[in-house]
Parts: C-alpha cells; structure tokens; sequence
C-alpha cells in the first residue's frame, strides 16, 4: 500500500506541480515545458532578477516563495534532486533584469553544478549572472567535510532579505554582496525523532529506537554525526540554541532573527512550544530576538522533526526583511 497520496510512481511530484501552478495561478505562472515558476508581480524598480531552486519534497521552498518581493523564479527537482541546468538557464533568461540574474544556491553538490553549467551557459547568451551560496548547516560545519556547510532552513530568510534589497533597486554585484554577508550571519541546526519515508519504497531514511533523536539531521535524510535521548524539549532547545549562539556570537545590541521550522510531521503545538523555549534562552543569553517566522518553510517530505535558525542582522537587513512581500507562502 502506497505511504503518499499519488496516482501511481513518478507522478507525485508533476501532479503536486500542476496544482500548485492552479492554486496560486494569481501570483505566480508554471513553464510546463522547461519546468520552472516565475511570479507574475514584480516591483519595477528591480534591475535584477532573483532565482533559486531545488529538489521537491521541501515545500514551500522554494516555489512557495516566488512572487513580489521575493523571487523572480524558481526551479523545482525531482524528490531531494537538483533541477537541471536547463531548467536553471531557460528560468534565468525569462526573469533576467537589465543587469543581470542572482542565483541563490543551496550548498549541494548536484545543486553547484547545475547551477554552475547554467551561469556559464547565460555568460555564453550575454546574461550576466552571479550566485549567493547559502550553507548554513551547524552540524556539516567541518574540516572533514570537503563540500562544506550545508544549506538548509537560512534559504528562506536570505531570499527574503534579497527580495526587500532587489526591490530597493540594488545592482548585481551590491544584491550579491549582500547576499553572501547575510548568508554568512547565519546558522541552522536540525533534530528528528523519526525519518522521512522514501515515496519510491515507502520504506523510512533511517530507524531509531523509541525516545532516541537524530541530533543535526540533514534536509534529504542524511544522518547526523550521533544520535541522543530526546528528553525534555527545553533541554534539547538549550543545546540547539546554545550552540548556534556560540557559533553567531552575536552582540549585545545585535537584532535577531529566528526561524522555528517544522521538517513535515510535527505539529504546528510543538513548533510553538519550541519557539516559546527558543525565546527563553535567547532572553537569558541576552541575544535580542527582533523578528521570527514559525511554521512549515523548509520540509523533508514527512520527516518527524524541525530545525532552528538564527541570522544575525543590522538596520539595512531588517528594512529589506520587512518590505512588502506577497507570496504563496509569506505574505506581509
């Protein structure tokens, strides 16, 4: 018996497309042919257009987030898969600007290089494109990891900002720029008590015993360095935050920005009891929560968990994160 709700194998995530594109048909329009979303609203003082992308099973991100104020485009995968760079390059040249297009990338390695081969293939149309590379993945931050950080739940907050900074007027290389500072102020850390099921299978990513926690889960099931007792909720959110604090080092006067974000199958009561905990520990760290989304931005189909992000911002960032947006998925 199929786990998911589909109409038969390989057709879950073109039929999941097809429907979005009809539900949200006022904001946004689906290429069906070359597979890619680009919002139908735009502010005209952008001069640059901003495109991102990646595997489906993460929804809202990042077709959720196409639409004034935020993205341009988006290209969605196949499940946890990297679009195509046709995809990317087709995306890209419609929602180009007169400088150009950014490419908000996820730290993957499917995901550089189709991106890669698409920006070497707009260079070779006379598009000018650069990239922000989003890894801010706590538990893949080290040496002995050779790709890197990986990029997770700080997508949505970096598109955000570069949205409110795009609609500023900003230039290329200044949306750039930004980009890859407000990526750099920020940390994501992720836990799950049970797996994410494989729609192929059915079967779960991995199994853990009853009351253990995978401790700095990755977004496609990858397994964490070690598996913990869960315990109490306000003992795991000290360590998560704690840890992700100690890694920002944010000052005093510093504004921050948290994410409370809920990987497919928790409860939106548990996300709030987490956010109620997170705020606990950043008042008595004295870090100065300013702004916080809570809810489900960044899944992995139905895994049991949820990830906490923290972005250290200045002035500039926070007016770029409140400008107006209009979205399927984030709206203010």
């Amino acid at each position: 018996m199929a786990r998911y709700f589909e109409n038969g194998a390989g057709d879950l995530v073109p039929d999941a497309l097809s429907g979005f594109a009809r539900a949200h048909a006022d904001l946004v329009a689906y290429d069906d042919a070359d597979g890619f979303f680009t919002a139908r609203h735009s502010a005209a003082t952008r001069r640059v257009g901003l495109l991102s992308g990646g595997g489906s099973g993460h929804e809202p991100l990042h077709a959720g987030f196409v639409g004034a104020g935020m993205l341009d485009a988006a290209c969605p995968g196949r499940v946890f898969a990297s679009p195509h760079n046709r995809q990317i390059f087709r995306a890209s040249r419609a929602v180009a600007g007169p400088e150009g297009v950014l490419h908000i990338v996820k730290n993957y390695t499917g995901d550089r290089i189709n991106f890669g081969i698409a920006a070497e293939r707009l260079a070779d149309a006379g598009i000018t494109c650069a990239r922000v590379l989003v890894d801010d993945d706590l538990a893949s931050d080290s040496e002995e990891i050779a790709a890197g950080r990986r990029g997770t739940g700080a997508t949505v907050l970096v598109e955000k900002v570069l949205g409110g900074a795009a609609d500023a007027g900003k230039g290329l290389d200044e949306l750039a720029g930004i980009g890859d500072a407000v990526a750099a102020r920020c940390r994501t850390l992720a836990v799950a008590s049970a797996a994410h099921h494989a729609p192929v299978t059915g079967e779960p990513a991995f199994r853990l015993e009853p009351g253990e926690l995978e401790y700095g889960v990755g977004i496609h099931g990858e397994r964490a360095e070690h598996t913990r007792w869960q315990g109490p909720v306000g003992a795991l959110v000290d360590d998560m935050a704690g840890a992700l604090l100690d890694a920002l080092r944010p000052g005093p006067d510093e504004p921050v920005i948290a994410l409370v974000n809920g990987l497919g199958s928790i409860t939106a009561l548990e996300l709030y009891g987490i956010f109620g905990e997170l705020g606990r520990v950043l008042d008595a760290r004295r870090a100065r929560l300013v702004r916080h989304l809570v809810g489900d931005y960044v899944t992995a189909l139905d895994m049991r968990g949820f990830s906490l992000t923290l972005m250290v911002a200045d002035q500039d960032t926070l007016d770029f994160y409140d400008a107006p947006v209009r979205t399927p998925a984030l709206r203010w």
